[in-house]
């Protein structure tokens, strides 16, 4: 039996301080980006699972019915959830993640880590087959929540780097704010 899927794509837009959130744990408007809401839609559409914190939610038209992995204390282990009709709520102190995989049938599919921070971390633990990180500079999140644990003093390519990681590709998603997408991937 698979527990574990064929492949692990994390996804996180950020401001310049590597922040994915305000102090407040909303999506500031400072870093929204078309562009990359487009990028990160599309990518989706191609994953079979994604996996999330209660405060994460990709929206979009397919967030109803996409399946799901919802990170919560709110379960001792693993329990149906309620809001989303094919999402299975996971608590890692209660299962391991190999469990809530099988549990929700995942097989050989595709996950997407869409976040938040304590997540994001657990996975670069796990392992990432990609690391999509989209910056947008000259934006700044003060006491923000950070896109991995460690952000500051660490920068989130210097977690990237001691998880395994290397940029294997960029690319400018929105010239005007020069706002760039790099795919980390496993060093070879």
């Amino acid at each position: 039996m698979i527990d574990r899927p064929s492949r692990i794509e994390g996804f996180a837009i950020i401001s310049a301080n590597g922040m994915i959130a305000d102090a407040a744990g909303e999506f500031p408007d400072a870093i929204r980006c078309d562009a990359d809401f487009a990028f990160f839609h599309d990518s989706l559409s191609r994953m079979d699972t994604c996996i999330h914190g209660r405060g994460s939610h990709e929206g979009g038209p397919d967030a109803a019915t996409r399946r799901r992995i919802v990170v919560t204390r709110r379960v001792t282990g693993l329990a149906p959830d309620t809001e989303f009709p094919q999402a299975l709520c996971w608590n890692p102190a209660g299962a391991s993640f190999e469990a809530a995989w099988t549990e929700l049938g995942g097989g050989r599919g595709t996950l997407a880590v869409i976040g938040g921070t304590d997540i994001f971390g657990m996975f670069l633990k796990i392992g990432y087959d990609a690391f999509h990180l989209t910056r947008v500079p000259g934006t700044d999140v003060p006491n923000g929540r950070p896109v991995f644990p460690g952000i500051p003093p660490q920068s989130p390519e210097d977690l990237l780097s001691a998880a395994g990681l290397a940029p294997a590709e960029s690319r400018i998603l929105e010239p005007a704010r020069n706002v760039t997408v790099t795919t980390w991937a496993p060093r070879p």
